[in-house]
């Protein structure tokens, strides 16, 4: 199996993502279930080119980056791919999250078309949700996969300056508040990528990959 451990026995994996935010919340979570694992940039890699990301559902595209580059890097690699649902536009922006105004999308962007294609939208039907698939892999194949999903309903004007994506116009159902406005560990607990993860920690723990 692909994958080297790092200095003091902690475990490396590559996140397949070049998102410095994504990366500094899967440290926050790893190290708040106490376990020895290090996630590496792909910025280490910096001649691997950008996998394709063409499936038409979260998890597709999470097993198929986790594959790309854990054949790419030789070594185990963690992909996820998440996005938002929103009830009113039919489940968009979806797997076209991170690119809904383009393909080159600054967060910005993304959450200024959001807000203008609800413009009419009452409140009453704004619902939405996170959605995270995750998928930990190696150049053999895949580990483990979960998945994620957390509640809420779209703002008409962004909150909060915490977070990234989509999170200062996400209202979470269980916060009462915006991801942005959320303590970070607080957003970690119910958040879609936290939930996902929480499933990938507890498989670690009794995985032989660890060993």
């Amino acid at each position: 199996m692909a994958g080297s451990p790092t200095g003091g026995g902690a475990l490396a994996i590559v996140l397949a993502s070049r998102n410095a935010k994504k990366l500094k919340e899967l440290d926050r979570i790893a190290k708040a279930a106490g376990l020895d694992v290090r996630f590496l940039p792909l910025d280490l890699y910096p001649d691997v080119p950008t996998a394709p990301e063409d499936e038409a559902t979260f998890a597709g595209n999470a097993r198929a980056k986790a594959l790309w580059y854990a054949r790419a890097t030789d070594q185990i690699c963690l992909a996820d791919d998440s996005g938002l649902e929103v009830d009113a536009l039919g489940g968009a922006p979806g797997v076209h999250s991170a690119r809904y105004a383009g393909p080159d999308a600054t967060d910005a962007a993304n959450r200024a078309k959001l807000l203008a294609a609800l413009r009419d939208v009452p409140e009453a039907r704004r619902g939405a949700r996170f959605r995270c698939a995750i998928a930990l892999a190696d150049e053999e194949g895949v580990i483990f996969e979960a998945d994620g999903a957390t509640e809420g309903a779209i703002l008409a004007a962004e909150r909060g300056a915490g977070g990234f994506g989509y999170d200062p116009l996400f209202l979470s159902a269980e916060l009462g508040r915006t991801f942005a406005e959320a303590d970070p560990v607080e957003k970690d607990r119910v958040s879609h990528r936290g939930r996902a993860l929480a499933a990938l920690l507890d498989f670690l723990r009794r995985a032989p990959i660890l060993d």
